[in-house]
């Protein structure tokens, strides 16, 4: 949509004015700006039409014409075992402390060029078009800059319709995770966050696209299960060292598990302190899930470029089917 010259409602302000009597203008009913930020109707907003036609060109760099053709292939002017050193210092030792997954992306991508959707509705979340060693591919990204990457509803509904965006049309999928759960509050389970979220969990179980995970910090609970893992057919799942791969973070699972002998406790707050110590030590890590088998791998930060370039690369030939039923049941 173009802002200031594109409308879209149901009902117009007169109509609303007369049936609600609220007084809103065409612009906050339904301009270009409110579409994409607040409603998530426009995926994009651009100043004029000019500007309209040469982003629907720059996307046709990365997605096909139609559901049977390849993807569009990049320029790969980009050294696909390029490492990258600055990736060493993006996440913070401090784990509550936020930063940009962008920079994660754009470090990893070819030319660091990504092409995001819906920017600026659910930004919790990032989904995304970009190129990785040529090939065309889909991205789904928690946002720890905002919410904390928290899922919300706006932003699994935001993220599923682009997962079956990617898979109608081949894109592989892959997913940047750092996600600390889903978010709480009354206002959330009111308006449905299980089955919201159950459509994240859908899109990604039923894709049949390659799907690729790269762990970067935080994988907690549920939230970690929706995020293309291992247990809904993820192909290719790494951490970094980072990881922390787990029910709940450190505070919350000790106030838990160990609330009887905190209370009890002469020191609660030194008692507490010394249990989250303990359970960052064997828990706040990747190694266990990587034991069991929910990893690939663990990788050095610097890696994951060719990392992912090569697992991509071999599964260019992936064949995988659903259930045969004319389509499955999406929880809308």
């Amino acid at each position: 949509m173009v802002r200031h010259t594109s409308y879209m409602f149901v009902t117009g302000p007169n109509v609303v004015k007369t049936v609600t009597h609220e007084d809103v203008t065409m612009e906050e009913l339904g301009g270009a700006d409110t579409h994409a930020s607040v409603s998530g109707v426009a995926h994009f907003a651009m100043d004029s039409e000019a500007q309209c036609l040469q982003a629907i060109r720059d996307l046709f760099r990365f997605i096909p014409s139609n559901n049977l053709d390849t993807p569009p292939r990049g320029a790969a002017s980009d050294p696909r075992d390029r490492r990258d050193e600055s990736l060493l210092d993006v996440v913070p030792d401090n784990p509550n402390k936020p930063y940009d997954m962008r920079e994660v992306i754009t470090r990893v991508v070819d030319d660091g060029e990504f092409y995001e959707v819906h920017k600026d509705y659910a930004g919790n979340i990032l989904c995304g078009f970009a190129h990785l060693g040529g090939m065309s591919i889909g991205i789904v990204a928690n946002q720890p800059a905002v919410l904390a990457g928290v899922l919300d509803i706006n932003a699994s509904v935001k993220a599923a319709r682009f997962v079956r965006f990617c898979d109608a049309f081949n894109l592989p999928i892959i997913t940047f995770e750092d996600v600390p759960g889903f978010l709480p509050g009354v206002a959330q389970e009111h308006g449905g966050i299980i089955r919201h979220g159950a459509k994240l969990l859908f899109a990604f179980c039923e894709a049949t696209v390659p799907k690729l995970t790269v762990i970067t910090r935080k994988a907690y609970g549920g939230a970690y299960d929706v995020m293309s893992s291992k247990h809904i057919r993820g192909d290719y799942n790494v951490a970094w060292p980072t990881a922390e791969i787990a029910v709940m973070g450190p505070k919350g699972a000790v106030e838990i598990l160990f609330r009887r002998d905190i209370i009890a406790s002469s020191d609660p707050a030194g008692a507490t302190e010394a249990r989250i110590q303990e359970y960052r030590d064997k828990f706040a890590h990747p190694y266990v899930a990587a034991g069991r088998g929910y990893l690939d791998d663990i990788i050095d930060p610097r890696d994951t470029r060719p990392s992912l370039i090569e697992a991509l690369e071999s599964l260019q030939t992936k064949r995988d089917r659903n259930p045969p039923k004319k389509h499955g049941n999406i929880p809308l």
